[in-house]
């Protein structure tokens, strides 16, 4: 049985001065930058997480050597945090920076320019519950 395709639309996306993904960091605390976007409802400090659609991902790619060092040995993309992978959605642990004008100024977010946000989501405290 195939499953259904289905339509996600970006709730916005990445305004970043990182352009090139060669260059990018790998994680977020890696020394990525704050990035701005639209939200609402959101304040300075809180934890987001940010669901993206890496747009220049290879999406036939299904194994990766981790942190792109070849003397690690291949390992199923599910296994890593690589943006190639068969539906390439990234997942960032942020915290909102400001909110200013109807846009969410947040970082760390390790995305580069113009990648589509398909979610944000709030980070959820176990007292939460």
């Amino acid at each position: 049985m195939t499953a259904p395709d289905f339509l996600l639309r970006p709730v916005g996306v990445v305004r970043s001065d990182l352009r090139d993904r060669e260059l990018a960091p790998m994680q977020g605390d890696e020394g990525a930058p704050d990035v701005v976007r639209a939200a609402a409802s959101l304040a300075p400090g809180d934890e987001l997480l940010v669901l993206t659609w890496f747009h220049q991902a290879d999406r036939s790619v299904l194994e990766v050597h981790p942190r792109s060092d070849p003397s690690r040995p291949l390992t199923g993309v599910f296994s890593t945090r690589s943006p190639d992978r068969p539906n390439p959605v990234g997942l960032h642990r942020v915290r909102v920076r400001a909110v200013e004008k109807g846009r969410l100024r947040v970082g760390p977010l390790e995305a580069i320019d113009s990648t589509p946000v398909i979610d944000l989501k709030p980070v959820l405290r176990t007292d939460d519950r």
